[in-house]
């Protein structure tokens, strides 16, 4: 038998479908803290984010595209403190449900954009 030989490096861009571009930009960059896009080509239907800053993270990109909520393919971010992040995106207007904790390993809470997508959000349990 052959050994497999890998051919990834790694994850370079997860992209969400949206339908409006504005919007979303909004949303990704001022309500979930994203900041400045990395690349903000409308033209092309593209924004992109890197969201954990430029030191080997996955982006994130916004693709106004054939849409649909994306309910099977999750992004899940990286929190401090998920009980308070979930306190703190309510207060921005973002839909949340509660926080679960799995003793000894996470906790977790899904949280949905403007669109219906889901993305999660986890810290240590």
């Amino acid at each position: 038998m052959s050994a497999t030989v890998a051919l990834f490096r790694g994850i370079n861009v997860v992209s969400i479908s949206v339908t409006d571009l504005d919007r979303a930009r909004d949303f990704y960059a001022n309500v979930l803290g994203f900041g400045r896009p990395v690349y903000d080509l409308p033209e092309a239907g593209w924004i992109e984010f890197s969201p954990g800053g430029t030191g080997g993270n996955v982006s994130v990109t916004l693709a106004e595209s054939g849409w649909t909520p994306s309910t099977g393919t999750t992004i899940v971010l990286n929190v401090e403190d998920c009980h308070r992040a979930v306190e703190e995106l309510r207060r921005r207007g973002v839909r949340c449900e509660d926080a679960q904790v799995f003793p000894g390993f996470v906790t977790f809470a899904s949280l949905y954009d403007p669109f219906g997508n889901r993305l999660q959000m986890c810290s240590p349990a």
